[in-house]
């Protein structure tokens, strides 16, 4: 993996130039100074598999009162 370190202050003018390497899997390193304050990395996209509708049906469930309000003893029972 390439590596290249450029001064932040620097940066700005050779952004376009860096996303390049960036994109083909290398990394930037911003310093200020000799001071190393960032690094710019390619995304990883992870390798999604796509949803199955219905796969845990019944896995769960909902009570027919799960929106009502809670009773005032849930917010003031100290026990």
């Amino acid at each position: 993996m390439l590596t290249k370190t450029v001064d932040v202050h620097g940066a700005h003018t050779t952004l376009k130039e860096l996303l390049p390497l960036v994109t083909a899997g290398g990394e930037v390193i911003l310093t200020e100074g000799n001071t190393p304050i960032a690094r710019l990395v390619p995304i990883s996209s992870p390798t999604l598999t796509p949803r199955v509708v219905g796969l845990h049906s019944g896995a769960i469930w909902t009570s027919e009162d799960f929106d009502e309000p809670l009773p005032d003893e849930f917010w003031t029972d100290n026990t």
